[in-house]
């Protein structure tokens, strides 16, 4: 595992809203959470959650549809297995993060923990949206990491952020019923026009804030792109009651001791 984040990543994090680490995870141990993830995508192991069933601009009509068993997302991945348990918790993402909250970090298990999956063919596009948009907590403060298992590009699929989104008050009118930025407006056209795609290496991790506008196109490529997402906040922050955000226990995370 690399070094924590240095001070100048934490700057750039805080002002627009995401980073990008280079070569965060040593290659032997990414090698063995893409052979993990591949072996549990192929054998289909629940829980998962299928393309069709989110219903994306290009995802199958249904289940039933060619292409209907498509998996989007590998879920609940922090109990899959020991191994990916152990990056979700990683001594070096966990003084990652205490550094940019100030305090111990905790692991949401309700909110991306998963493996992410796209597939060319039936890998659907996502539109623009901030993640904090279907989350419920009592501070919209939650970074998440995107640990890339393969090289990440716009070509396959890869994410697109707009860079200081994550401070910016966007009135609700500029969003649509699902909470996508509506893309015809030309406001919104502006703001996407800023947005940058930055190529991930294998091993390059992603750290960005919740409140960042990000989409991502379709898989053009002819090979499945894996990624594992995780995300947390701070210790005084908390999901609220009785939402889908309070719904798995979390999982404090303690930095390696010096």
């Amino acid at each position: 595992m690399s070094s924590p984040l240095t001070a100048a990543q934490l700057d750039i994090l805080r002002e627009q809203g995401f980073v990008v680490v280079p070569d965060f995870l040593p290659a032997a141990q990414r090698d063995e959470l893409r052979a993990l993830a591949q072996a549990q995508l192929e054998q289909v192991i629940a829980p998962v959650e299928y393309e069709a069933d989110l219903a994306y601009p290009g995802a199958p009509a249904s289940r039933q549809a060619e292409g209907g068993g498509t998996v989007r997302r590998l879920l609940d991945a922090y109990a899959r297995d020991p191994r990916f348990a152990a990056w979700a918790t990683a001594p070096a993402v966990a003084e990652s993060l205490q550094r940019y909250f100030g305090q111990a970090p905790v692991l949401s298990r309700a909110h991306h923990n998963c493996v992410m999956t796209k597939h060319p063919r039936f890998g659907s596009l996502t539109g623009w949206h901030r993640d904090i948009r279907y989350w419920s907590f009592d501070r919209q403060d939650l970074v998440s990491t995107w640990l890339a298992l393969g090289r990440e590009t716009a070509h396959n699929g890869g994410l697109w952020l707009v860079p200081g989104s994550h401070v910016m008050d966007l009135s609700a009118e500029r969003f649509d019923d699902a909470q996508f930025l509506r893309e015809d407006l030309p406001e919104n056209a502006a703001l996407i026009a800023r947005a940058v795609s930055p190529e991930l290496a294998p091993g390059d991790v992603l750290f960005f804030h919740c409140r960042t506008l990000h989409a991502a196109g379709r898989n053009q490529s002819d090979q499945v792109k894996l990624s594992v997402v995780h995300t947390y906040h701070a210790a005084d922050t908390h999901p609220l009651p009785n939402t889908r955000s309070a719904s798995k226990p979390e999982v404090p995370l303690a930095p390696a001791p010096r």
